[in-house]
């Protein structure tokens, strides 16, 4: 019996940097797993659209839809749902995050950008309108404080509290209220898979430093396919 189809979804972005990084997840997912069949998929803004492609598998067909996403939210609860529902033979993984791994990426993205100790850390995430969508948010943020001598927040892109800039200016407030008044500066760790809009937001919240996107690394994924080989295992 061949292996079930691995669907990746990721949302989609018009910058084009971002497809590429998304892509070349996919290509290290096909490097990593040869012969796996991995199928592109968008839930907003790229095609193909993930319904159409599921509606484009044969008959029968067993496929798992990995979400190339770093959190539980709207996508994920509802979109990822309704495009799989007439197809049973379809099951959904959970999404890439939250996850140790990726605790210790912001990590090296944070020291790439030249972290301090006497900074402060605020974890950017896009956000979600689901009354539970930032619950995976801050158990990331309370991954990457493990890993970290820096207070870390969080604070969100759109859809949630604090936005961003708010998030910024809490934290400023809060270092500026420490022992050390004013040594530290504050870091906005983007908790975003690639360059895109929300990215290009996280600059307007003046903060003092913002990271790189979590893409490129092969981490990403090494991820996706431990989610899909836990949906396999599930599967009747």
């Amino acid at each position: 019996m061949s292996n079930p189809v691995l669907i990746a979804c990721a949302h989609g972005t018009r910058n084009a940097e971002g497809q590429a990084a998304i892509r070349r997840v996919l290509a290290e997912i096909a490097e990593m797993r040869p012969g796996l069949e991995v199928l592109e998929a968008y839930v907003d803004v790229q095609e193909p659209e993930l319904g159409t492609v599921v509606a484009g598998l044969p008959e029968g067909a067993a496929a798992v839809v990995v979400p190339l996403l770093l959190g539980t939210g709207y996508h994920v609860k509802v979109d990822i749902p309704k495009a799989i529902k007439d197809r049973p033979e379809v099951t959904a993984a959970p999404p890439l995050g939250p996850d140790p791994r990726l605790a210790e990426l912001l990590a090296e993205r944070l020291r790439e950008a030249g972290l301090k100790d006497d900074d402060g850390v605020l974890l950017a995430a896009a956000g979600s309108s689901l009354p539970d969508g930032s619950v995976d948010s801050e158990e990331q943020a309370r991954l990457l404080a493990e890993l970290l001598p820096n207070p870390v927040r969080v604070a969100y892109g759109a859809s949630a509290e604090p936005n961003v800039p708010d998030g910024v200016a809490a934290l400023r407030a809060e270092l500026t209220g420490a022992e050390l008044a004013g040594a530290g500066r504050v870091v906005v760790a983007s908790y975003l898979l690639a360059t895109g809009y929300f990215h290009d937001q996280l600059f307007k919240a003046e903060a003092d430093v913002v990271t790189a996107p979590v893409l490129p690394s092969p981490v990403l994924a090494e991820i996706a396919l431990e989610r899909y080989d836990a949906a396999v295992a599930l599967r009747p």
